[in-house]
């Protein structure tokens, strides 16, 4: 008990030291998205935006993309894929380019920021220490050689044009602190979480994790059953709230690993959308085989793509099938739930970055915005990012810029989320 205890004095001293901190590191509340009451950001993988633009395997997306708003000119920011993670919630790296685990509860470590050491792929760094506190973020060159892909030519971050230098005012929260602070809510729903939760769960299969003793399963086969064969369907990388000291820690019970659910169960994402009591902003993310990113032991239907050189001919066409069932199926049932016929709400579609193509395929992505108040079939050929999609959130909840959506450069996506008139009929979308 005396280390629990200890613990959380600890968390309790960051929280108030970032409290503190996050009034200077914020920016003015930007303008440009009307009032939001509901927002659900869905995140699908590792497709850039030639790749899946008129992909006769991904009927439901295409049409979807023409029927609501579709960004023309997005741009993912980095590589790899937590990276983007952390961009879309908290408007930076904080210092994070690798997929890491994060190095659950663990107080005494100093976090990226502080420390102002990136956590990366190469050379490879440990495990992820707890996000928190105020310091810089790592710079966002425009041509990555050591993550993702190492050498020459390397993986173009952005357009490969662009490049975001590092910020030594960074502060380590995400738009989920904002809420709470804000009086308003949030979850992270995580398709094939295990039943008993987030925390410390790296990855899983829904049932199988990172913690699992299989030399306790008997009769004992041979092969022997390991970790090897855990498909890791749930991904702490796609679940970036999890790598932040405050949510770990929970001191604030609307702000813990408590948000985080799957998709079934009586607290998990369809039964929220079928009573309708579902949070300000819903983060979605698909299991690894539904959201298009694939795992190499997990059979035919969700095997990585055969090639990754940025075009459709090298994809899985079964994996980009599932995916597009799999927003068709998502999209089908926040549609259908009383949640969306009151107020006003918005579905974002993302893909957080491109494959691993090199030079010069570079990081453009689709993303889809759909209101139930606005104009629809818009085509937006403006400049937008990772970091316009949070400022554009932190407009429509009436929150403040944090870290680099409070950049000059990142504009609101305000014609994509603008006023319409009227609402479209339902028979559009479900096309």
């Amino acid at each position: 008990m005396k280390f629990k205890h200890t613990l959380l004095s600890a968390a309790a001293l960051v929280a108030g030291m970032t409290s503190l901190q996050v009034h200077a590191a914020e920016g003015a509340v930007p303008h440009g998205v009307p009032h939001l009451d509901h927002v659900f950001v869905v995140v699908m993988e590792n497709h850039g935006y030639s790749q899946l633009l008129n992909n006769p395997n991904a009927p439901f997306i295409n049409h979807y993309a023409k029927s609501a708003n579709l960004a023309t000119h997005y741009f993912a920011v980095g590589h790899p894929s937590l990276t983007n993670y952390l961009e879309i919630v908290g408007g930076s790296n904080f210092g994070v380019q690798s997929d890491n685990a994060p190095d659950w509860h663990n107080t005494a470590c100093s976090s990226n920021l502080v420390s102002g050491v990136a956590n990366t792929d190469n050379p490879p760094s440990g495990k992820i220490c707890p996000i928190a506190g105020m310091g810089s973020d790592a710079t966002t060159p425009a041509i990555d050689t050591v993550n993702e892909v190492q050498g020459a030519p390397g993986e173009a971050n952005i357009d490969g044009v662009r490049s975001v230098p590092a910020d030594p005012h960074t502060v380590g929260i995400t738009i989920a602190d904002q809420l709470v602070r804000a009086g308003l809510s949030w979850k992270s729903y995580q398709e094939d979480l295990p039943a008993q939760g987030a925390d410390g769960v790296d990855y899983s299969d829904g049932h199988f994790t990172n913690h699992t003793d299989f030399s306790q399963i008997k009769p004992t086969l041979n092969p022997p059953l390991s970790q090897a064969n855990v498909v890791a369907l749930y991904a702490a990388k796609h679940n970036p709230f999890a790598y932040f000291a405050s949510v770990q820690e929970g001191m604030d019970p609307a702000n813990s690993m408590r948000n985080m659910v799957g998709f079934n169960g009586p607290k998990g994402l369809y039964a929220d959308l079928a009573t309708g009591h579902v949070p300000s902003l819903s983060f979605i993310a698909p299991n690894q085989c539904n959201d298009q990113h694939g795992r190499g032991n997990a059979g035919a239907f969700c095997n990585y793509d055969p090639k990754s050189d940025g075009s459709q001919a090298g994809l899985n066409p079964a994996l980009i099938q599932r995916g597009d069932n799999t927003v068709k199926e998502i999209v089908s049932s926040i549609k259908h739930s009383p949640a969306w016929h009151k107020g006003r709400n918005a579905i974002v579609v993302v893909w957080d970055e491109n494959d691993y193509s090199t030079l010069p395929n570079n990081n453009q992505v689709m993303t889809i915005v759909d209101t139930n108040y606005g104009a629809h079939k818009v085509s937006s050929a403006a400049s937008y990012d990772h970091f316009s999609l949070l400022r554009s959130l932190e407009s429509g909840f009436n929150l403040p810029c944090l870290n680099h959506a409070c950049d000059k450069n990142t504009q609101v996506m305000s014609d994509l989320f603008a006023e319409g008139h009227g609402r479209r009929d339902e028979d559009d979308w479900m096309h």
